[in-house]
């Protein structure tokens, strides 16, 4: 089944019946009842514009019928399906079944429900091969790891051939998607058990829930507050960008600046003087502070350097401190990351979440 769309106007350049009719070895023939219903719908859309009323001229109306005509030719033995604007859909049954829709989503919209219902279309849905689709989620693990995995799987996987991957970085994570048929069911179990060998503590998700999803459920029953620096709200945002986060955050502080973070947070001045506003300190103490201000029973503090500018030889551009807090239990780190601003800025939201993903899991 080959779906296209867009090219149907009747200018030059809308190539694409022609192009269809030559890959079904069709010829292309004018079809006289989609020729009047082009033309009525012409009519109608000049009578609602003052502005073309000339156009409804009989002499003048009939060079632009002309001049419309392309529209309605059509492969032979193709079904036409009725415009919604003025271009018509065609369904050219063969193998493969080629369904021909406008372009503008006003008018292809509509039509592709009709379009998918046809007889052509449905017998090339019948016969379709079907697949299933599993998303591996895995965090703190580099790409070059997964590719060296994946490799030694070529030869201890068994039927490792059957297995379509596809990988892509994404927020600082990997999201590994595999498509297969039924029959190759046995080879992605083999796979999935491989990997958790190999990067069991970094495979985090193995239905396609992302991070934020299995936060948002480890969190009911708490609630949560967030200090931020240099991500300037972005993990407030994330935690709260899900109907029902009301249920467990609390707020947030954007303590940018020294001032704000002793002001609203209770960092003491001289800890930020001996340690720097980027210290494990001064974030275990933006966490405690937002403990107490929000009455919280978890919270995560983020400070570091997103650059372009503020680095030292001592914190680089990218470094970054986080503390994850609960009333019994704190977990501090500082981390290097990499790329620009942005990069920097979203990747430290993913290393906060994942933070609290193990605290509240109670995993290392």
């Amino acid at each position: 089944l080959i779906v296209t769309s867009g090219g149907l106007g009747p200018t030059a350049d809308d190539m694409t019946v022609e192009v269809v009719a030559r890959f079904c070895e069709r010829e292309l023939v004018l079809d006289a009842e989609v020729e009047e219903k082009i033309a009525n719908i012409l009519k109608k859309l000049m009578a609602r514009n003052p502005a073309f009323q000339s156009a409804l001229d009989p002499g003048t109306f009939e060079s632009l019928r002309a001049a419309n005509r392309k529209q309605a030719m059509v492969p032979t033995g193709a079904q036409v399906l009725d415009p919604v604007g003025t271009a018509p859909g065609i369904v050219v049954p063969g193998r493969p079944t080629v369904i021909v829709l406008p372009g503008p989503p006003r008018e292809l919209q509509p039509m592709w429900h009709t379009a998918i219902e046809t007889p052509a279309a449905q017998n090339a849905i019948a016969g379709r091969t079907v697949y299933r689709q599993e998303m591996l989620r895995m965090f703190g693990l580099p790409e070059s790891g997964l590719a060296e995995t994946l490799r030694e799987a070529e030869q201890a996987v068994p039927g490792f051939g059957q297995l379509e991957i596809t990988t892509c970085l994404r927020r600082g994570e990997i999201e590994m998607v595999t498509r297969y048929e039924p029959e190759a069911a046995d080879a992605y179990a083999r796979l999935v058990k491989l990997l958790r060998e190999r990067h069991g503590h970094q495979l985090y998700s193995e239905d396609g829930s992302r991070v934020d999803d299995l936060v948002a459920q480890l969190l009911a029953g708490h609630r949560i507050a967030t200090a931020e620096s240099c991500t300037a709200g972005l993990l407030a945002a994330r935690l709260t960008d899900r109907p029902g986060s009301s249920d467990y955050v609390a707020g947030g502080v954007v303590s940018y600046s020294n001032e704000a973070k002793s002001e609203l947070l209770g960092v003491d001045p001289a800890l930020i003087e001996t340690h720097g506003a980027v210290s494990e300190p001064v974030a275990e103490a933006m966490a405690a502070g937002a403990l107490q201000r929000f009455g919280a029973d978890i919270a995560v503090a983020i400070t570091g350097i997103a650059g372009p500018g503020g680095g030292t030889e001592e914190k680089p551009v990218g470094t970054v401190c986080f503390s994850v807090a609960s009333n019994d239990r704190t977990d501090t780190r500082t981390l290097r990351l990499p790329g620009n601003r942005s990069d920097i800025r979203e990747r430290s939201t993913t290393v906060a979440m994942h933070l609290l993903r193990r605290l509240l899991g109670n995993t290392e």
